[in-house]
């Protein structure tokens, strides 16, 4: 499998506690104690743990004022549910390219948009940027550019929990960050996600909204519409025995990619996603870009790796070519085409052995060689 769920005895004992206990709702010891675990690896002030990383997004552009018919900045290459996500809202998705070495939301084409909207008075409610692919976004740039024009940065940090930039956590730079605990994350509750800021009102207000924003009366009374919401007690407990191999788990992804790199740098017309200076990414997924010289495409190593059974997978396909967004506003979006039409992300997990890594590497170096 491409990125496999990895568990093991703690999550077991830990589920099976949970379900002893009877807390088999939304609610209970072990979401409570998610969170505090969350705040500690992240340093973050406060965390509310949710039903999915879209769930926590959007709750999170909520929190941060956005409204229906708003425009909201996000990065081009991305998962669709950084740009569903305001959708939901009713807000419009704007799309921004992204840097060809990193993959990340180009800075200097957001700044310039950024000043070209301030000149006519059409400033976005808000900015999503993407940690793509385990990497970290420059978060400290962005953050300062962001607040520069007054409007918030929210960090779409789904695909890099655990990993840091210049020895700061994942998702800690902007106003508030969302974080992904899907099957296939670095951390997996079996679906779930959550909001984290050091701004404790904005999570307060998404765990509100989150729990069909009931008043603290004796009876159901809503002042506000509300969503369904938070995380399990049940996935929270599975969560909890996560965070306790993380960063084995990160250690093995580090050394898949690097065993990538061995078999696959030195061959010509292949690159690597570049990690930033300062970044220690989590590796979720090493992904690859086939240069022309290389002799095959990503249809071709496709073909060559399902062929022998192995699953991998195109780089996302940038959301402005995304048909349901057909005529949304882009800035740029020839350098996010590009890598999509160049690029795949291989396996990744990390019980990958170094023999396997290797195979699947003449695999991909095969291909070149198919009629």
């Amino acid at each position: 499998m491409l990125s496999p769920p990895e568990v093991g005895e703690d999550e077991r004992s830990l589920l099976l506690a949970a379900f002893d206990s009877n807390w088999v709702a939304p609610a209970g010891p072990d979401i409570d104690a998610f969170e505090s675990e969350l705040c500690e690896l992240t340093g973050a002030a406060a965390v509310a743990a949710l039903s999915s990383g879209t769930a926590s997004l959007q709750l999170a552009l909520m929190a941060v004022g956005v409204v229906a018919g708003d425009d909201v900045l996000v990065s081009t290459l991305t998962f669709g549910a950084s740009a569903f996500a305001p959708s939901h809202i009713g807000a419009r998705p704007c799309f921004v390219d992204c840097e060809s070495d990193t993959w990340h939301i180009d800075p200097d084409l957001l700044e310039a948009e950024l000043e070209r909207r301030a000149a006519v008075d059409q400033l976005p409610a808000a900015v999503i940027t993407v940690d793509l692919y385990g990497s970290v976004s420059d978060g400290n740039r962005l953050a300062a550019l962001c607040e520069r024009f007054g409007v918030p940065l929210v960090q779409d940090a789904a695909e890099s929990v655990g990993a840091t930039r210049d020895g700061v956590a994942a998702g800690r730079q902007g106003v508030v960050a969302v974080l992904s605990f899907n099957g296939n994350k670095m951390v997996t509750t079996g679906g779930g996600g959550a909001i984290m800021s050091d701004d404790t009102a904005i999570v307060d207000h998404a765990r509100y909204l989150s729990t069909q924003a009931r008043q603290p009366v004796p009876w159901y009374e809503h002042q506000h519409i509300g969503q369904n919401f938070r995380m399990g007690n049940l996935n929270a407990a599975v969560g909890r025995g996560q965070l306790r191999t993380l960063r084995e788990r990160i250690a093995g992804r580090r050394r898949v990619r690097e065993g990538y790199e061995q078999h696959l740098g030195a061959v010509g017309g292949v690159r690597f996603q570049t990690i930033p200076d300062g970044c220690l990414p989590n590796h979720w997924l090493t992904t690859v870009v086939f240069e022309d010289d290389f002799g095959a495409g990503p249809i071709e190593v496709l073909d060559a790796l399902r062929s022998a059974g192995v699953e991998a997978r195109h780089a996302f396909k940038p959301m402005h070519l995304q048909p349901v967004f057909a005529g949304h506003p882009v800035v740029g979006g020839d350098v996010a085409a590009d890598l999509f039409d160049r690029s795949i992300s291989l396996p990744s997990g990390s019980r990958l052995n170094d023999d396997t890594v290797a195979w699947i590497s003449e695999l991909v170096v095969g291909a070149r060689d198919t009629p």
